[in-house]
């Protein structure tokens, strides 16, 4: 199946060349890890079970079974506010009237298939790429 990844900028290209391990295998006793990797996870685990991976892991792509479950975004907000830096992904049934709220969560880009891509082209998700305008926190924040 081919993949499409979104960024501000629209559809782009995937820079990702390093390894993506799945969340099951970090379970086993045999896994070694090596920094750099990436992580796919399902939207079920809690932050709390990702700090182990925060120094290592320079992707946390996060699984979207269904465009109405919306654990994903939560996931992706506690983990930047217990502060990980790297690369969050949203992988699945995103769809761009979700891109903004996606992006106000922590997520870098939103990876979808290609027949979604196809039903939503690109100059809809464009429309949702200014997600940091029309914000209630930058009208608060504006001088009175």
């Amino acid at each position: 199946m081919t993949f499409v990844l979104i960024q501000d900028s629209g559809f782009v290209a995937d820079d990702w060349t390093r390894e993506l391990i799945d969340w099951d295998v970090t379970t086993t006793a045999a896994w070694q890890p090596a920094c750099g990797y990436g992580l796919d996870v399902p939207n079920t685990v809690t932050a709390d079970q990702l700090l182990p991976y925060f120094d290592d892991a320079a992707m946390i792509r996060i699984s979207f079974p269904s465009f109405a479950d919306g654990r994903g975004f939560s996931l992706a907000r506690h983990l930047r506010l217990l502060g990980y830096k790297g690369r969050l992904r949203a992988r699945g049934h995103v769809i761009a009237e979700q891109y903004t709220m996606a992006r106000r969560c922590g997520f870098d880009e939103v990876e979808i298939d290609q027949c979604l891509a196809d039903r939503q082209p690109v100059d809809q998700w464009l429309s949702r790429a200014n997600w940091q305008d029309h914000s209630y926190l930058n009208r608060l924040q504006q001088p009175a």
